[in-house]
């Protein structure tokens, strides 16, 4: 895997662009856990040979991001959080036909610990993950309350 110097992503990088999604919404912030991130890196690490987009199926939430160069953090959270246009509070779904559970997990209320990882894989493409503690999109509840900017 390569090193976060070397791949041009910080842990700063990857909590302040999550952070940054949260507070639009009044949420408080999210803060780096050395045992999540290292789980982020072995899972990574898995996907060099072959970069898919496969979920870990692990204790914790995930977002995973895939680009056919080298892809920043930043722009894989910023894509995640573009999802924000398809997300209706007041129904607590997804515009139909669109996804919405990328940026619903960003902004997940409880999910206070995160840790991510990025790997250049064998093709020359990017493979992230970001996983969350605890786990967010938990159905019939909403990602942030009723006393926090609905924006």
């Amino acid at each position: 895997m390569l090193p976060f110097s070397f791949a041009q992503d910080s842990i700063k990088d990857f909590v302040d662009a999550h952070n940054a999604a949260r507070a639009q919404v009044g949420v408080g912030p999210v803060h780096w856990n050395k045992t999540v991130a290292d789980y982020a890196h072995q899972y990574a690490n898995k996907r060099i040979k072959d970069c898919n987009l496969v979920h870990s199926k692990g204790p914790y939430g995930e977002n995973i991001a895939w680009g056919s160069r080298n892809l920043a953090g930043t722009v894989a959270v910023r894509m995640w959080v573009s999802e924000k246009q398809f997300y209706n509070y007041d129904t607590n779904s997804c515009v139909r036909g669109k996804m919405c559970g990328h940026y619903t997990q960003v902004v997940w209320r409880n999910s206070v610990r995160i840790g991510c990882a990025k790997v250049r894989c064998k093709s020359g493409g990017t493979f992230i993950t970001c996983n969350y503690d605890p786990r967010g999109n938990i159905r019939g509840q909403r990602p942030y309350g009723e006393g926090t900017l609905q924006l």
